[in-house]
């Protein structure tokens, strides 16, 4: 073991400041989870402030608005979860089969171009496409159909937020997918050639199966995320209209704590969210560990 230190020890060092980084700002802000259990008052600190119990914790569960941010937040992720499965596994099947290069190419770095693109950015031009007066409904009102309200409305609102994130990340996946499909055996495409078989029975055939581990791994790493609906996405588009379904629980943390001064609430609530996300964390690695051979380490 000295040995093994004494060789390796520049890399420990290397790794030191972010260690540091990752203690200061990750582990040593955790403490704060006991403001959830108090009535705190930031004059009196973490230490002096009274202890309450779970007193904020059962007021979270009686509120209907808290519930509600939950239920938001769940519905949300899901669909957030489920279509953002679906449609760069289905892009990339369709892109797999392009033989043009460029073409390829020039569709794969339009499609992940929004990837790098910041919520803020992106929240400001799609307020200004949604508006009523805006782009889009401009050419709804063009082709006789009326205009849509659609970051006023809440379930309008809910289509827009998923819409546009798979929009934005669905390029990702899609390259993920491509990748996984580069690895497969070119022989079995060519056995598959001599008897007969059209691009779409090698696609159900060898290209599905072939990739199905790692969507599979994907999906199932996706569930530990079921209750971030995306913080940054949600406070650049929403508005008090859209509170009752679109508010999710960071944007509800985020007003109550910072904005209302209600601090132990918000604690509560975040935490509540940390648990269950950890438990989503957990289980998840087990199911993709069980089913897709997956492991981190």
């Amino acid at each position: 073991m000295k040995m093994y230190f004494r060789k390796t020890w520049p890399l420990h060092l290397f790794l030191l400041p972010s260690v540091l980084l990752l203690i200061v700002f990750n582990y040593i802000p955790m403490a704060g989870f006991l403001i959830g259990f108090e009535d705190f008052k930031p004059w009196l600190g973490i230490l002096k402030s009274p202890f309450v119990g779970l007193k904020h914790f059962k007021f979270m569960f009686n509120d209907p608005t808290a519930i509600q941010v939950i239920w938001n937040t769940f519905i949300i992720a899901i669909f957030k979860i489920i279509v953002g499965a679906i449609v760069p596994f289905a892009f990339s099947l369709f892109l797999n089969e392009v033989r043009a290069m460029l073409f390829k190419r020039t569709i794969q770095s339009l499609i992940y171009l929004p990837h790098f693109l910041n919520w803020v950015i992106l929240g400001g031009i799609l307020t200004d496409l949604l508006a009523t007066n805006g782009l889009i409904n401009q050419l709804l009102e063009g082709l006789g159909l009326n205009r849509i309200f659609f970051l006023g409305s809440g379930d309008w609102f809910r289509f827009t937020l998923v819409t546009s994130d798979v929009w934005k990340e669905f390029g990702f996946g899609t390259i993920i997918y491509l990748a996984a499909m580069t690895g497969i055996n070119q022989s079995l495409y060519e056995a598959a050639d001599i008897d007969g078989a059209n691009n779409f029975n090698k696609a159900i055939h060898i290209t599905i199966p072939a990739v199905i581990p790692i969507a599979i791994v994907i999906a199932t790493l996706s569930l530990g995320n079921i209750l971030n609906a995306g913080f940054d996405q949600v406070y650049n588009m929403y508005n008090p209209l859209v509170y009752q379904k679109g508010d999710i629980i960071d944007t509800y943390v985020y007003r109550v704590g910072l904005l209302q001064g209600s601090f132990s609430l918000a604690t509560a609530v975040g935490f509540f969210k940390s648990v269950i996300g950890f438990v989503l964390i957990a289980t998840t690695y087990k199911l993709a560990s069980k089913y897709a051979n997956y492991r981190i380490f």
